[in-house]
């Protein structure tokens, strides 16, 4: 072990290979459930230094843990014993350009830089959450993030052009590409997206970015059933020709949590509604944008019509419509808090679910059903993207279903597979759903991937114990 890390030091320098309580930061992942202490934390500041750790790490077969913004929910930075390489010195804008709407980037980028910065461009890069502040990019490709907009403009994958990938062996796998089709064999590039770190690291990415809104529209409605939910998307869809860019769900026991957790909140309607649901519009032409002569924006004024016509027939209840920037962003903040609002227990079992859009109200119904006939006493915190059916399902489980996480992640994945669901959206596989990928991956989906972390990997020092599940011996 010496040995290596004095070969490590004379690469990076001491002050980037952190050991002992040097690692403090690194050793527990963001929920503080899971920790570890790891052999060193690396912090190397190019794609060089990544190279040469790897050529390091394959000489003394050591595991090689990639760790981002750290802000995962699935347990894929858990690094005990490992060499965890931090990427947040990698962390330069290099290029954006406005005219093919493309942005070169390192991938220890904070997620949230990269929104500033483009919008200085009239452009946006519209992958957005809650911990948009702390991720970085990089994880966001290797988990395939999702978050609140992937109604409009998709996944992590979808917003990549190209990407650099140095490997197990040290090799650097260039794909930066900024092209919009290259039909030149298999997508290497697809392959990396969402490994979760298990067949190389990447070390920077060419994003695919969009014209920035110029006006938003965004409103709380009530709704009378959750079922009304996708009637309610498919006409707002229909009536602005596809300017739905965000469409959450929030319960009761959401909005309870939210206001228990947060002295500022306030109710979002005068009365106390079971469906919440947040909808947000974004336009960019001159004509839904610019501002009439009384002040009011005409993309606002026509959400607000639609609403009221809604209301009318039944489908909803209530509507609440920001009338400035500081609305929409008290709106935003109440739906960002769900990472928060998660872990206000000690005991939990975070599921992160994708079901056709259909499916998803009564999935609900059925999944508290089934739950509490095993744990009667158990409770249930929800929140959803409901525009792409991503159901953010965490048990709270009482005092006699602790310790018991696999048996409830098991009720909820025979109903999931009943809708023909996943039961992996956005957080990806890590360590906490392993368990899942046993039960429900097919055998052959399993070969193959092993297959190819073997041919990429085959000292198997690449985020070992992430993903794929242990063989059963034979």
């Amino acid at each position: 072990m010496s040995e290596m890390i004095v070969d490590l030091t004379r690469e990076l320098g001491a002050a980037n290979v952190l050991t002992g309580d040097d690692t403090r930061k690194w050793q527990s992942d963001w929920t503080h459930s899971i920790s570890w202490v790891p052999a060193a934390v690396l912090r190397p500041k190019s794609t060089e230094e990544v190279s040469a750790i790897m050529r390091i790490a394959s000489r003394y077969e050591m595991p090689v843990v990639p760790v981002s913004g750290n802000t995962g929910l699935s347990g894929g930075t858990k690094g005990e014993g490992a060499l965890m390489l931090s990427l947040d010195r990698l962390n330069k804008i290099e290029e954006i350009r406005a005219d093919s709407r493309t942005a070169r980037v390192q991938a220890g980028v904070i997620l949230e830089d990269i929104h500033t910065m483009t919008a200085e461009h009239g452009l946006v890069f519209p992958l957005s959450f809650g911990a948009r502040g702390s991720a970085q990019i990089g994880g966001c490709l290797a988990t395939n993030a999702g978050g609140s907009n992937v109604l409009r403009y998709g996944n992590a994958r979808d917003l990549c052009l190209g990407l650099e990938v140095v490997l197990a062996s040290g090799e650097v796998l260039d794909l930066m590409t900024s092209l919009h089709k290259d039909n030149t064999g298999l997508d290497l590039r697809h392959l990396f997206v969402g490994s979760e770190g298990i067949l190389g690291i990447i070390t920077g990415a060419v994003l695919k970015l969009h014209p920035k809104p110029k006006a938003y529209a965004t409103a709380m409605i009530a709704a009378a059933r959750l079922e009304d939910g996708l009637t309610i998307l498919n006409r707002l869809q229909e009536e602005t020709g596809g300017m739905v860019e965000a469409f959450e769900y929030m319960p009761r026991l959401y909005i309870e949590q939210h206001l228990k957790h947060d002295p500022a909140a306030r109710e979002p309607f005068g009365s106390a509604y079971d469906v919440n649901l947040m909808v947000e519009l974004g336009a960019t032409s001159p004509k839904d944008t610019t501002e009439d002569e009384d002040g009011s924006v005409p993309i606002v004024e026509r959400l607000m019509s639609m609403l009221m016509d809604m209301m009318e027939e039944g489908l909803l209840l209530d509507a609440t419509v920001a009338q400035n920037e500081a609305q929409r962003i008290e709106m935003w903040h109440r739906r960002e808090l769900a990472g928060e609002l998660t872990v206000t227990v000690d005991d939990l079992v975070i599921n992160d679910l994708s079901l056709p859009l259909h499916a998803v109200a009564p999935f609900l119904v059925r999944a508290e059903e089934n739950l509490l006939k095993y744990d009667p006493d158990a409770r249930f915190f929800v929140v959803s993207h409901l525009g792409d059916g991503n159901v953010h399902f965490t048990i709270w489980p009482s005092p006699k279903a602790a310790g018991k996480h696999e048996a409830l992640r098991a009720i909820l994945e025979n109903l999931v597979e009943e809708y023909e669901g996943s039961f992996s959206a956005e957080h990806g596989i890590g360590t906490l759903k392993l368990g899942s990928m046993a039960r429900r991956k097919s055998s052959t989906s399993l070969t193959v991937m092993r297959a190819i972390k073997d041919a990429l990997d085959p000292l198997g020092i690449m985020n070992p114990g992430k993903v794929l599940p242990p063989q059963n011996p034979k």
